[in-house]
């Protein structure tokens, strides 16, 4: 039977979706990332493909294509949730410090480790492996922050969005260093930074004007086309792409804020408010797609024996805790003592395979073990997991909290329907309706 048939291939796919949507209710009901089940998944189906003969490397092709795809699909929903308001200001200069610092030292730790224990490892190549390792993963923090209070979920928007941007940015400064010759130093890297700033808030103001007055239902795939053809164009021209999808989001995001003066005159708020709701619903769908098939392929090629290595294991719980004690350092400077679960919120995933397989040929070390990379993913993963479930356990989920104010408050109107002498109404009660107004 050929197993990559068309029709099991869509099977396939289709189970992989639905068992993906059933993960994330769990996920919600038991605080285990939904990454966690689909790299998981995959590795069940790599036994299953290699019962009937299949190679699963086959699939090591698609988990760039998606991992590209799925990162540019997440940084767009994180940019489009984001609002700039002067309240917000110190919140994201504070997710701003935090991710910045966090990256550079995780990385310059990671690095040392890894120079010290690899075979045949220089320190430049050993910034290149530790980099993704150093970046947290929007992909798995977005989805499982949810049940966070307000303050805390946007924290944790910010910084993993920081934390993706600055990390690729790193990571693309230090393979350009690997050629002297295309080398630009650091001052080449800002006005780099500078040009993509600019030309994506001309892309981004181009695309709203023109888009809002598109007559055609037909068009948010090919806004998602646009927004894709200028992150490939960037890359070729060695811009900061990733900076274009964010300012697009946060300018589509913040209209009133980018559309004023002369400029309010080209923009019908109604139009674009209107594209800017069907783009958050597609954007959201896509990126539930792709990261789904990116994590279960993941699993599908990943070699579980690499794990058993005590090198690994050495190595791997050497990062660990350096990642934490520096998480904690920084969120104790920044935000005092009100840590958890903040501090075990710092999972690794899909910007941390993509850029792993992107390492130029000249810096890859032949003694470096994928599995460290695999034990790093699952064990931020579980750590996330424990933290979640302790923050679970001493603050009830903010749906629950919810739904017994909706209960109070439907209570309260009930007295109020039915009762002549409005000075029988229970203090609380009064007091909880106040507060939802």
């Amino acid at each position: 039977m050929e197993i990559f048939s068309s029709y099991n291939v869509i099977i396939g796919i289709s189970l992989t979706i639905i068992l993906s949507f059933i993960f994330n209710g769990v996920a919600k009901k038991t605080n285990v990332p939904a990454v966690l089940l689909l790299i998981v998944l995959g590795v069940v189906l790599q036994y299953i493909l290699k019962a009937f003969g299949a190679d699963p490397n086959q699939f090591l092709s698609m988990l760039e294509v998606l991992g590209i795809v799925g990162l540019i699909m997440i940084v767009l929903e994180a940019a489009l949730e984001l609002e700039l308001k002067s309240d917000k200001l110190m919140p994201i200069l504070k997710s701003m410090a935090i991710a910045l610092i966090g990256l550079v030292a995780s990385a310059f730790i990671a690095a040392v480790i890894l120079k010290a224990l690899v075979k045949d490892m220089s320190m430049q190549s050993a910034w290149l492996y530790a980099t993704p390792l150093s970046i947290l993963s929007s992909a798995i923090i977005i989805p499982s922050v949810s049940s966070l209070k307000v303050a805390k979920k946007e924290f944790h928007i910010y910084e993993s969005t920081f934390s993706d941007i600055l990390g690729i940015m790193l990571f693309y400064f230090l393979t350009g260093r690997l050629n002297p010759a295309e080398d630009s130093g650091v001052g080449g890297f800002f006005l780099n930074l500078i040009l993509t700033i600019i030309i994506s808030l001309v892309a981004s103001y181009a695309i709203i004007i023109i888009f809002q007055k598109i007559k055609s239902q037909v068009k948010l795939f090919l806004l998602i086309a646009v927004l894709l053809l200028l992150y490939g164009l960037g890359k070729k021209m060695h811009l900061s792409s990733l900076i274009i999808i964010l300012i697009f989001g946060l300018v589509i995001a913040n209209m009133k804020l980018f559309f004023q003066g002369q400029l309010r005159q080209y923009l019908d708020f109604e139009k674009a408010k209107h594209i800017y709701h069907e783009l958050h619903v597609i954007t959201a769908e896509t990126a539930f797609v792709v990261r789904t098939l990116f994590f279960v392929i993941f699993g599908i090629t990943i070699v579980l024996s690499s794990l058993l290595s005590l090198k690994v294991t050495l190595i791997s719980i050497l990062i660990l805790i350096s990642i934490y004690a520096i998480r904690y350092g920084l969120l104790r400077l920044f935000m005092g003592k009100d840590i958890f679960p903040q501090l075990f919120i710092a999972p690794r995933g899909l910007i941390t395979v993509l850029l792993f397989y992107a390492i130029p040929a000249e810096a890859m070390v032949e003694g470096f073990e994928p599995g460290i990379l695999l034990f790093v993913i699952i064990g931020t993963s579980l750590v996330m997991t424990g933290g979640m479930i302790r923050d679970k356990k001493l603050n009830p989920p903010a749906l629950e909290e919810a739904s017994e104010e909706e209960s109070t408050i439907d209570e309260t109107e009930y007295l109020i329907n039915n009762t002549t002498d409005l000075s029988q109404l229970d203090s609380t009660d009064s007091s909880g309706e106040h507060e939802t107004e």
